[in-house]
């Protein structure tokens, strides 16, 4: 199973086009998907929810296939602003894989021995291996959207002189990042980014829940109301950033974040369309270790 042509298509950054996020929806893609009548069973959540099941056992199917071929790893790269959703795409879109082939890595504020190193250098490390998948909850992108709202943060890069929050500044990351992620590409590594786009008020909606519900309050903290009055100027620098970075060997996908059903389900779909995408085949095996095996094991029966 497959997402429609035109939903991906629609997701999709065009490379050498604006994101233009103001344009895109954070409810569903436009293109036709599920059903847009909500009358009787089965719903639209359903349905989505139907799509995720059948996504989940085909990524199981083909992490394994990604194992056996063993020429590529596959890095998922998911961002957002606060409450899109990305821990729990993570939890139900990968529910069903091998967690000894799989690595999720959350970038949180970088360490005194990471801001000694350049912007890269942290993300570089957790690079999947081939035959593996990983996963990074935020990542590289941190630094031109993060430090871009915030600039004073790069007083703590060590940055050499002539180093500045100009504009100069953000394109050399921009092409920095893309260099690194064609080298990746090139040497097996498909790379399949995916900004989680909510609205503002599904954000608030969210960031309530979390206050209403006991098992969620250590999520919430002053710090999520502080950059919530920076939603425009995030989404500006996302809006940027998504521009200059979404490239042929490393496009971006907008998926709307809304509505978590319909979220997962397209997160899902775009993962397992990704690997299909390598074309990964079963190595044949040795015929005469083959033949030696079975003719052992007959044996001992």
């Amino acid at each position: 199973m497959k997402l429609p042509r035109d939903v991906v298509r629609e997701l999709l950054v065009e490379p050498g086009r604006p994101a233009s996020l103001a344009n895109r929806s954070t409810a569903a893609p436009k293109a036709t998907w599920l059903p847009r009548s909500g009358d009787g069973p089965p719903s639209r959540k359903e349905l989505a929810e139907q799509d995720l099941e059948t996504f989940r056992s085909e990524l199981a199917r083909a992490q394994q296939l990604l194992y056996a071929d063993g020429r590529w790893a596959l890095l998922v790269v998911l961002q957002g602003l606060d409450a899109a959703g990305k821990d729990g795409t993570i939890k139900h879109v990968m529910s069903g894989v091998n967690p000894q082939g799989c690595e999720v890595v959350a970038f949180k504020e970088p360490s005194t021995e990471e801001l000694r190193h350049d912007f890269l250098w942290r993300c570089a490390r957790a690079v999947p291996q081939r035959g593996r998948i990983g996963i990074f909850n935020r990542s590289h992108y941190e630094e031109v959207v993060v430090c871009r709202v915030h600039p004073e943060l790069l007083d703590a890069e060590h940055l050499p002189p002539g180093s500045d929050a100009g504009g100069r500044l953000w394109h050399e990351r921009y092409e920095a990042i893309n260099a690194f992620e064609r080298h990746l590409v090139r040497n097996g590594t498909r790379v399949v980014k995916l900004f989680l786009h909510v609205s503002k008020d599904e954000q608030r909606q969210r960031l309530l829940a979390r206050l209403d519900d006991p098992g969620k309050r250590w999520k919430f903290s002053a710090a999520d109301l502080a950059e919530r009055a920076y939603f425009h100027a995030y989404r500006a620098a996302y809006e940027e950033a998504l521009t200059a970075t979404s490239t042929d060997w490393a496009p971006w996908y907008v998926v709307p974040a809304d509505h978590k059903y319909a979220l997962r389900a397209l997160v899902g779909g775009i993962v397992v369309g990704a690997i299909d995408d390598l074309d990964l085949r079963l190595p044949p095996g040795d015929e005469a270790t083959i033949a030696r095996g079975r003719e052992t094991l007959e044996r001992e029966g």
